[in-house]
């Protein structure tokens, strides 16, 4: 297998440094599109009390469409340590924001479930998916919507995972800027297209200061060897990554910032001998740089592409040691 380039020795920390900055631009350059700043505006459409917290919906009106979202609100004074909740895909477009109140994807409902332990939780519709399956996107529903709308944007010189990725972003931004959240401690979670969404994220922005990924973990040229790229959707794959980079690359932008990967080693999207090479890649990374304890990649034998009690409990206990005790 041929090397990918972009890789720099990480115990060269300033050739590794001057190469973050070049990177991300090389990835927005893929990704078809730019962080700029969008006049987005805000609108709580509804506010419900709950046991132990509260949920608002919320819309983010940008330049071209609205964008609706769930925020969860602990109980007492904030301000609070927050979560960006992405949601994942298995072909249920019709959920998106949805699977913050449900078990359709995690063990117990994200959204109540984080609140009540003291997070400020925020989480959105992905393009074509949940109200924008088929409606504000002018695409048709479901798959072919998706199809659709990828196809449309490749056109435009666009992908439509930087779509999404500018979404989450503009959510970020939502969330960094509401008055019960201290900005400081933001984190970023989600599994499957969710966790990829995630560490994208941390890869283009500092703020979050910690993810917890579950499933996803997949490098591209062990996904191919594997002949496993059914295994993703149309969303997944950007033109011309791997003339640059492969996975471990992209992971590596977040160090030294607290990282949690979780994957099951019968999960056919997330090859285990790729989830290997990230994680060592990636541990030297964090080792160069004296954190070697913020990053953690843990493989389950005999698991596949699902969220296991024992993930979740992981997660919130990442979460509890890199967002509340700081």
């Amino acid at each position: 297998m041929r090397e990918i380039p972009g890789y720099y020795d990480p115990t060269d920390l300033e050739a590794w440094e001057n190469s973050r900055e070049s990177t991300r631009q090389t990835l927005w350059k893929l990704l078809g599109v730019e962080p700029t700043v969008q006049d987005v505006k805000a609108q709580i459409e509804s506010s419900t009390r709950y046991d132990g917290y509260s949920r608002q919906t919320i819309r983010l009106k940008t330049e071209t469409e609205t964008i609706g979202g769930y925020l969860f609100l602990p109980e007492g004074p904030g301000p609070h340590p927050a979560i960006l909740y992405c949601h994942w895909h298995g072909g249920q477009y019709e959920i998106g924001k949805d699977e913050m109140l449900g078990t359709n994807a995690t063990p117990l409902p994200p959204g109540p479930t984080l609140a009540r332990l003291g997070y400020v939780i925020f989480g959105i519709d992905a393009p074509g998916f949940g109200e924008r399956n088929g409606h504000q996107a002018q695409h048709p529903a479901g798959a072919a919507g998706e199809l659709d709308a990828a196809k449309k944007l490749l056109w435009q010189g666009q992908t439509l995972w930087g779509k999404t990725l500018v979404d989450d972003l503009i959510a970020l931004d939502y969330l960094a800027e509401r008055p019960e959240v201290d900005a400081n401690r933001i984190g970023v979670t989600g599994i499957s297209m969710g966790s990829t969404r995630a560490w994208w994220i941390m890869a283009l922005d500092d703020r979050p200061k910690a993810a917890s990924c579950t499933a996803c973990m997949t490098r591209y040229q062990d996904l191919i060897e594997a002949r496993a790229l059914a295994a993703h959707g149309i969303y997944y794959f950007v033109p011309g990554i791997l003339r640059h980079f492969d996975t471990e690359v992209i992971i590596a932008l977040a160090a030294p910032r607290a990282m949690l990967f979780q994957t099951g080693d019968q999960d056919a999207g997330s090859p285990a001998a790729g989830v290997r090479k990230i994680g060592h890649a990636v541990s030297r990374v964090y080792q160069a740089m004296g954190r070697s304890e913020n990053f953690q990649s843990i493989l389950y034998p005999g698991i596949g592409h699902v969220y296991t009690p024992e993930m979740w409990e992981r997660t919130v206990s990442w979460f509890s040691q890199h967002l509340k005790s700081v």
